[in-house]
């Protein structure tokens, strides 16, 4: 199973059971007290997801090794190209 039929798997079933959450199909009094809750749960999900994206790239952008010898290397190569 590739990973994109992974999240594809993970993402129907998670849908499937906030749609049945949505609908009613399921009596739960949570759900009824909390119909709001159930229904945004989504958008914040994806709001979380995004932060978590962006903490995960700023932390990796911060963190990246420099690498001197293969600037060094790398401006030899371009000035001998010249």
């Amino acid at each position: 199973m590739t990973k994109l039929q992974e999240w594809l798997t993970a993402f129907t079933v998670l849908f499937s059971i906030w749609f049945l959450f949505v609908t009613n199909r399921i009596d739960n009094n949570f759900l009824k007290n909390n119909y709001d809750l159930v229904l945004y749960s989504p958008v914040f999900f994806v709001i979380l997801f995004g932060l978590y994206a962006l903490t995960v790239v700023l932390y990796r952008v911060y963190t990246f090794n420099d690498c001197e010898e293969a600037a060094v290397e790398l401006q030899m190569v371009i000035i001998l190209l010249r």
